[in-house]
């Protein structure tokens, strides 16, 4: 059973009198434990697609299934506990709250979903500690560098031991040397087990991924898989 299955997935907006097709017919199929990278040049439909698989926006037409769930037809607070519970987000700018330390940013969606605060709080810990921030914890944002700022989003998309994880140009705000400590961390969750879908731009980016859906014009222009020879050559074969 597919962790993710698209069925001729359709996203249409209309502005004034111009129709446009964000995304046209789009079928895919995503397992438990993969890692895929969806790539595509701007206005390509990459974003919406992302946007629907984590149930952030509907299909205007279609069926998308979620762990065998059909999600496409939920109502938004059905779609808001599927975001709780089982997607974690990892975006570009971190939204981080700049007041919370660290604890406190992992310890949000505990907090939106009830967890009771001893649990939070020990959850949110573990979650610090598996990206390597336990020394961390009490510090601000600004009192962070970028890396650690997406470490703790990090930590705060592990924080639910979500289904999958989804990440938005995670390495788009950092150094050359930072996005790469940042995407040996994603390989190293990966192999804990973690589902991990990336958007990206990035060629680079993408060949941590072991398969690439290449996005063009609102349809799925190419399913790539990324070979062991080449996560050597650009040196993701970690």
């Amino acid at each position: 059973m597919p962790l993710i299955e698209t069925r001729e997935i359709w996203k249409t907006y209309e502005m004034g009198a111009t129709v446009v097709h964000a995304l046209r017919g789009v079928s895919l199929s995503i397992n438990k434990g993969d890692y895929v990278a969806i790539m595509g040049p701007s206005g390509s439909g990459k974003s919406t697609l992302m946007n629907l698989i984590g149930c952030l926006d509907t299909p205007s037409s279609g069926e998308y299934y979620f762990k065998d769930k059909q999600v496409s037809h939920m109502t938004d607070d059905e779609l808001a506990v599927i975001r709780n519970r089982e997607i974690g987000f990892v975006f570009q700018t971190f939204n981080l709250m700049p007041r919370a330390t660290a604890l406190h940013n992992v310890e949000l969606p505990l907090i939106y979903n009830g967890t009771p605060r001893l649990n939070r709080e020990q959850k949110a810990r573990k979650a610090l500690n598996i990206v390597d921030l336990g020394d961390r914890m009490l510090h601000r944002p600004n009192e962070l560098s970028g890396g650690q700022r997406q470490r703790v989003a990090i930590a705060r998309a592990l924080v639910n031991e979500p289904s999958l994880i989804l990440a938005d140009e995670p390495t788009g705000n950092l150094d050359s040397k930072t996005g790469l400590e940042i995407m040996q961390l994603f390989s190293r969750l990966h192999k804990e087990g973690n589902t991990i879908i990336i958007v990206t731009h990035e060629r680079e980016v993408a060949t941590y991924a072991d398969r690439v859906l290449h996005i063009l014009d609102g349809m799925v222009d190419r399913d790539e898989v990324i070979t062991v020879a080449e996560k050597s050559a650009n040196g993701t074969n970690l």
